[in-house]
């Protein structure tokens, strides 16, 4: 998807829509989170409806199976195109703009967005007796224009599509199954998230017992209790969890966020210590899109003696014990773009963030199973939001409103070595703006080439501050608008901790009119001694599984930079398995082997770190 925003792409039935319009708050709550929207909805009650206020009899044909289905004539399209219309469309664009949204909305075959074929003659049974129906305009999903729902998406906050859909051979519209076409979509536009919202609470063991919900359905579950309209629902989920990136839900009654939930995965049940990993995994996290992991491992993670809950910022935050003295295990839960499918082996697991960092994530949550906090400690595990990005938001929500005695950061430092600290972050962003000129004119000078000037010369003003910075111009923007050029440029530089918390204080950047420089970000580098408790404690793991402890000092950044700002004399270190060398790559592969080494170092860590506490 070419927008930033992360997409959602939500299957709503027809009685939803009619019936339970509080879902589009929760509609709403999605955008304002910073989510994209495409809004799939099928029409059952919105052509029943149709049928009644006009007197006509809905057509229905019965399969050799004993399922009906509805039958789309040709004669009976034109009255399914206004149901939808009248019924669907009006009313979700009503509901929506009530929350101050904006929307686009159509039938998916108006204007041919989404292309279809119509399905082969099929058989029936009528009066017993089994006959071909070769009229039904039904069929399947071909394509869409791709493209221009992406920029719709980009345009408007919400896009609603309902069957049916057009098929170019016949020209005309043909209808399709709303479930499938939700996920064909979602594949097509590489969404994030797919939902399919219904009348019970996800699926259910027992259809008699709204309280049976199947929590997780994986590869090859056989579900026998799933009947009638749910059939269709699974095979659209498992439509998209085999083709798509998206994570997969059904939910209900008739909400996103307050009922029961069954998840599909695209693994094999038997998945053992690494079920909550590959699950986890499988549910894109983007930063600024942490909302539905944060969620999902809230409602997942129920030891005993934990208590969760979802902060103010969206970090998912667990503690367990309420003593004095208090060990922050601080990862992270977002990850860069793009996102790609999640793919386990033998050995391990590729996808988006298995290394950085949700390898690491979610060895600190199975700490909260795995150590016995005593009587004086207290285990604090968070996952924070947004630190991909310059933001920083969890961290600085974390840094302002918890304490901790000492600190564990969540980053991939491979299972033998230990993190003491980081180098820090200075980001600019530079704007050089000037009337144009002929480019022969005398002593005439680009706005580009005078950018690459102003670059080198602070990159030599922050050498002479800090010898063993590093620097990369990470992008560059070009206009000519009005008579005028301007070209803005982000200039990244990592300072080492020996630079000090004020070396900006130092710099001149200054550059005359007609050039800006802005400090976009400011985060001096930090180095914790080997001498304090936390590294004790880390040493005498590492001295017990019988490995010599390497110490390294990571060029990157991390939330242990945010977090020394103002927890200084806090002792922190980094550890978390996976080779960092593939942050932020899309060869990203965490080894089974090594989460389980790295697992076991870092339980006895942290109950020496207790120990230690108590001795002092």
């Amino acid at each position: 998807m070419s927008s930033s925003r992360s997409l959602y792409v939500i299957k709503l039935g027809s009685s939803t829509i009619v019936n339970h319009p509080r879902i589009f708050a929760e509609i709403s709550a999605i955008v304002k989170r910073g989510g994209s929207v495409l809004l799939v909805a099928g029409g059952a009650e919105a052509i029943r409806q149709k049928y009644e206020s006009i007197a006509r009899e809905m057509p229905f044909l019965t399969l050799p199976s004993g399922d009906e289905v509805r039958y789309c004539s040709p004669e009976e399209i034109p009255y399914i195109r206004a149901a939808y219309h009248e019924n669907i469309l009006a009313p979700v664009v009503s509901h929506l703009k009530d929350y101050g949204l904006s929307v686009y909305a159509k039938l998916g075959g108006d204007h041919g967005l989404v292309k279809g074929q119509k399905a082969k003659p099929i058989k029936a049974v009528r009066d017993g007796k089994t006959v071909i129906v070769r009229d039904s305009l039904f069929g399947g999903f071909t394509g869409s224009h791709a493209e221009f729902l992406k920029s719709a998406l980009a345009a408007f906050d919400v896009v609603c599509l309902t069957p049916p859909i057009w098929d170019p051979e016949l020209e005309s519209y043909i209808n399709i199954d709303a479930d499938v076409l939700a996920a064909h979509l979602a594949v097509e536009l590489e969404a994030h998230h797919l939902r399919f919202v219904t009348g019970t609470a996800g699926l259910l063991h027992d259809i008699r017992d709204p309280h049976s919900t199947i929590g997780d359905v994986y590869t090859g579950d056989e579900l026998g209790s799933v009947q009638g309209r749910m059939k269709q629902k699974v095979r659209a989920a498992r439509l998209a969890i085999e083709q798509g990136v998206c994570d997969v839900n059904i939910s209900g009654p008739h909400t996103l966020e307050e009922g029961g939930k069954t998840w599909f995965w695209h693994a094999e049940r038997e998945l053992g210590a690494f079920e909550l990993l590959n699950k986890a995994a499988r549910i894109p996290s983007v930063s600024g899109d942490e909302h539905e992991l944060a969620h999902f491992l809230l409602d997942a993670v129920k030891y005993p003696s934990v208590a969760g809950k979802v902060d103010d910022a969206g970090n998912i935050v667990f503690r367990k014990g309420n003593g004095p003295h208090t060990l922050l295990l601080l990862g992270h839960i977002d990850t860069v773009p793009h996102v790609w499918p999640v793919r386990t082996d033998p050995d391990g697991l590729t996808g988006r963030g298995v290394v950085d960092a949700k390898g690491c994530f979610i060895n600190f949550v199975h700490m909260l199973e795995e150590v016995d906090v005593p009587e004086h400690g207290s285990l604090l595990v968070i996952g924070a939001v947004e630190e991909e990005i310059s933001s920083s938001k969890g961290a600085y929500f974390v840094r302002d409103n918890y304490k901790a005695d000492a600190v564990i950061i969540g980053e991939p430092s491979g299972e033998e070595s230990l993190t003491l600290g980081y180098y820090g972050l200075f980001k600019l962003h530079i704007t050089v703006h000037r009337a144009q000129e002929h480019t022969a004119a005398k002593d005439s000078i680009s706005v580009i080439d005078e950018l690459y000037r102003i670059v080198e010369d602070i990159r030599q003003r922050v050498r002479d501050v800090d010898p063993q910075s590093l620097s990369s111009l990470i992008d560059i923007g070009h206009r000519n608008e009005k008579g005028y050029l301007t070209v803005r440029g982000t200039l990244n530089f990592r300072i080492s901790p020996e630079a000090g918390n004020h070396y900006r204080d130092k710099l001149d950047l200054a550059f005359g009119e007609g050039v800006t420089i802005e400090v976009v970000r400011e985060t001096p580098g930090f180095a914790n001694p080997r001498s304090d408790s936390l590294v004790k404690a880390f040493v005498r793991s590492f001295t017990k599984h019988g490995k010599a402890i390497r110490y390294i000092k990571k060029r990157g950044t991390s939330d242990m930079n945010t977090l020394a700002t103002a927890w200084s004399s806090v002792p922190m270190v980094a550890y978390g398995p996976g080779d960092s060398s593939l942050d932020h790559t899309n060869e990203e592969y965490l080894h089974h082997r090594e989460v389980v080494s790295s697992r076991a170092i870092l339980k006895e860590a942290v109950d020496e770190w207790f120990r230690l506490r108590t001795e002092e």
